[in-house]
Protein backbone atom coordinates (compact mmCIF):
# COMPACT_ATOMS: atom_id res chain seq x y z
CA UNK A 1 0.00 0.00 0.00
CA UNK A 2 2.67 2.50 0.94
CA UNK A 3 4.28 2.02 -2.78
CA UNK A 4 0.60 2.61 -4.14
CA UNK A 5 0.43 5.64 -2.40
CA UNK A 6 3.75 6.77 -3.35
CA UNK A 7 3.25 5.80 -7.10
CA UNK A 8 -0.01 7.99 -6.85
CA UNK A 9 1.75 10.65 -5.48
CA UNK A 10 4.45 11.40 -7.64
CA UNK A 11 1.61 11.06 -10.70
CA UNK A 12 0.12 14.03 -8.88
CA UNK A 13 3.29 16.04 -8.60
CA UNK A 14 3.75 15.12 -11.96
CA UNK A 15 0.65 16.73 -12.96
CA UNK A 16 1.27 19.86 -10.81
CA UNK A 17 4.61 20.36 -12.57
CA UNK A 18 2.96 19.85 -16.07
CA UNK A 19 -0.12 22.04 -15.01
CA UNK A 20 -2.61 19.60 -16.10
CA UNK A 21 -5.37 21.00 -14.10
CA UNK A 22 -5.27 23.81 -16.60
CA UNK A 23 -7.66 23.73 -20.19
CA UNK A 24 -7.94 21.47 -21.83
CA UNK A 25 -7.82 18.76 -18.94
CA UNK A 26 -10.05 19.85 -16.45
CA UNK A 27 -11.70 17.63 -16.09
CA UNK A 28 -9.50 14.54 -16.22
CA UNK A 29 -7.55 16.55 -12.68
CA UNK A 30 -11.13 16.58 -11.58
CA UNK A 31 -11.74 12.75 -12.14
CA UNK A 32 -8.20 12.61 -10.59
CA UNK A 33 -9.09 14.08 -7.36
CA UNK A 34 -12.41 11.93 -7.11
CA UNK A 35 -9.90 8.87 -8.07
CA UNK A 36 -7.34 10.16 -4.49
CA UNK A 37 -10.78 11.20 -2.51
CA UNK A 38 -12.18 7.62 -3.34
CA UNK A 39 -8.48 5.79 -2.20
CA UNK A 40 -8.51 8.09 0.68
CA UNK A 41 -12.33 6.77 1.92
CA UNK A 42 -11.69 3.29 1.21
CA UNK A 43 -8.12 3.46 3.05
CA UNK A 44 -9.38 4.83 6.08
CA UNK A 45 -12.36 2.13 5.96
CA UNK A 46 -9.93 -0.30 5.56
CA UNK A 47 -7.72 0.44 8.40
CA UNK A 48 -10.76 0.80 10.87
CA UNK A 49 -12.22 -2.72 10.35
CA UNK A 50 -9.49 -5.02 11.64
CA UNK A 51 -7.78 -3.36 14.54
CA UNK A 52 -10.61 -2.95 17.58
CA UNK A 53 -10.98 -0.36 20.00
CA UNK A 54 -7.97 1.74 18.39
CA UNK A 55 -10.26 2.34 15.71
CA UNK A 56 -13.17 2.88 17.04
CA UNK A 57 -11.51 5.65 18.75
CA UNK A 58 -9.92 6.74 14.76
CA UNK A 59 -13.21 6.34 13.53
CA UNK A 60 -15.09 8.76 15.82
CA UNK A 61 -12.71 11.00 15.25
CA UNK A 62 -12.29 11.08 11.58
CA UNK A 63 -16.08 10.76 10.74
CA UNK A 64 -17.06 13.36 13.54
CA UNK A 65 -14.82 15.78 11.08
CA UNK A 66 -18.07 15.57 8.67
CA UNK A 67 -20.16 17.68 11.35
CA UNK A 68 -18.61 21.02 10.02
CA UNK A 69 -20.42 20.87 7.11
CA UNK A 70 -23.36 23.60 7.45
CA UNK A 71 -27.02 22.05 8.26
CA UNK A 72 -26.41 18.36 7.17
CA UNK A 73 -23.24 17.56 8.88
CA UNK A 74 -24.62 15.74 11.57
CA UNK A 75 -26.84 14.02 9.86
CA UNK A 76 -23.95 12.73 7.32
CA UNK A 77 -22.08 11.34 10.48
CA UNK A 78 -25.37 10.06 12.24
CA UNK A 79 -25.95 8.15 8.85
CA UNK A 80 -22.36 7.00 8.92
CA UNK A 81 -21.98 5.56 12.69
CA UNK A 82 -25.75 4.27 12.13
CA UNK A 83 -26.53 5.21 15.31
CA UNK A 84 -25.37 7.85 18.16
CA UNK A 85 -21.76 6.59 18.18
CA UNK A 86 -19.48 3.92 16.75
CA UNK A 87 -20.85 0.46 16.97
CA UNK A 88 -21.60 -3.07 15.14
CA UNK A 89 -23.16 -1.17 12.96
CA UNK A 90 -21.06 1.15 11.88
CA UNK A 91 -18.60 -1.81 10.78
CA UNK A 92 -21.17 -4.09 8.85
CA UNK A 93 -21.44 -0.08 7.24
CA UNK A 94 -17.95 0.12 6.77
CA UNK A 95 -17.50 -3.62 5.56
CA UNK A 96 -19.83 -3.00 2.67
CA UNK A 97 -18.22 0.22 1.56
CA UNK A 98 -14.61 -1.27 1.85
CA UNK A 99 -16.27 -4.14 -0.51
CA UNK A 100 -17.96 -1.11 -2.48
CA UNK A 101 -15.51 1.69 -3.04
CA UNK A 102 -12.48 -0.41 -5.12
CA UNK A 103 -15.31 -1.24 -7.71
CA UNK A 104 -16.09 2.28 -7.67
CA UNK A 105 -12.30 3.57 -7.76
CA UNK A 106 -12.30 1.12 -11.22
CA UNK A 107 -14.64 2.92 -12.80
CA UNK A 108 -13.52 6.40 -11.90
CA UNK A 109 -10.24 5.17 -13.21
CA UNK A 110 -11.50 3.85 -16.81
CA UNK A 111 -13.86 7.58 -16.78
CA UNK A 112 -9.73 8.96 -16.01
CA UNK A 113 -8.42 7.22 -19.09
CA UNK A 114 -11.29 7.86 -21.39
CA UNK A 115 -11.30 11.80 -20.63
CA UNK A 116 -7.39 11.77 -20.88
CA UNK A 117 -7.72 10.20 -24.61
CA UNK A 118 -9.58 13.03 -25.21
CA UNK A 119 -7.23 15.15 -25.59
CA UNK A 120 -4.22 13.18 -25.28
CA UNK A 121 -1.35 13.07 -22.91
CA UNK A 122 -0.03 16.29 -21.83
CA UNK A 123 2.81 17.85 -22.84
CA UNK A 124 5.49 20.46 -20.98
CA UNK A 125 3.85 23.35 -22.65
CA UNK A 126 0.71 21.95 -21.44
CA UNK A 127 -1.28 23.54 -24.85
CA UNK A 128 -3.08 21.94 -27.21
CA UNK A 129 -1.52 21.60 -30.79
CA UNK A 130 -2.61 20.32 -34.44
CA UNK A 131 1.03 18.64 -34.79
CA UNK A 132 1.21 15.06 -35.18
CA UNK A 133 1.67 13.47 -31.96
CA UNK A 134 4.28 10.55 -30.66
CA UNK A 135 2.56 7.77 -31.01
CA UNK A 136 2.20 5.26 -28.09
CA UNK A 137 3.56 2.48 -29.70
CA UNK A 138 7.06 1.56 -29.07
CA UNK A 139 7.74 4.71 -27.61
CA UNK A 140 5.11 5.51 -24.34
CA UNK A 141 5.10 1.49 -24.26
CA UNK A 142 8.89 1.56 -23.62
CA UNK A 143 8.49 4.36 -21.55
CA UNK A 144 5.96 3.08 -18.93
CA UNK A 145 7.65 -0.60 -19.45
CA UNK A 146 10.97 0.98 -18.16
CA UNK A 147 8.80 2.14 -15.23
CA UNK A 148 7.57 -0.57 -14.12
CA UNK A 149 11.15 -2.57 -14.31
CA UNK A 150 12.26 0.16 -12.29
CA UNK A 151 9.69 0.27 -9.46
CA UNK A 152 10.00 -3.86 -9.41
CA UNK A 153 13.50 -3.68 -8.45
CA UNK A 154 12.75 -1.09 -6.14
CA UNK A 155 10.00 -2.84 -4.45
CA UNK A 156 11.78 -6.09 -4.85
CA UNK A 157 14.35 -4.67 -2.88
CA UNK A 158 12.18 -4.18 -0.21
CA UNK A 159 10.42 -7.69 -0.22
CA UNK A 160 13.62 -9.64 -0.33
CA UNK A 161 16.49 -7.72 1.28
CA UNK A 162 14.52 -5.94 3.96
CA UNK A 163 10.86 -6.98 4.59
CA UNK A 164 10.49 -6.06 8.36
CA UNK A 165 12.13 -2.45 7.47
CA UNK A 166 8.52 -1.11 6.62
CA UNK A 167 6.70 -2.67 9.25
CA UNK A 168 4.72 -2.06 11.85
CA UNK A 169 6.45 -3.68 15.44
Amino acid sequence: ASMFFIVVYLHIFRGLYYASYSSPREFVWCLGVVIFLLMIVTAFIGYVLPWGQMSFWGATVITSLASAIPVVGDSIVTWLWGGFSVDNATLNRFFSLHYLLPFLLVGASLLHLAALHQYGSNNPLGVHSEMDKISFYPYFYVKDLVGWVAFAIFFSFWIFYAPNVLGHP
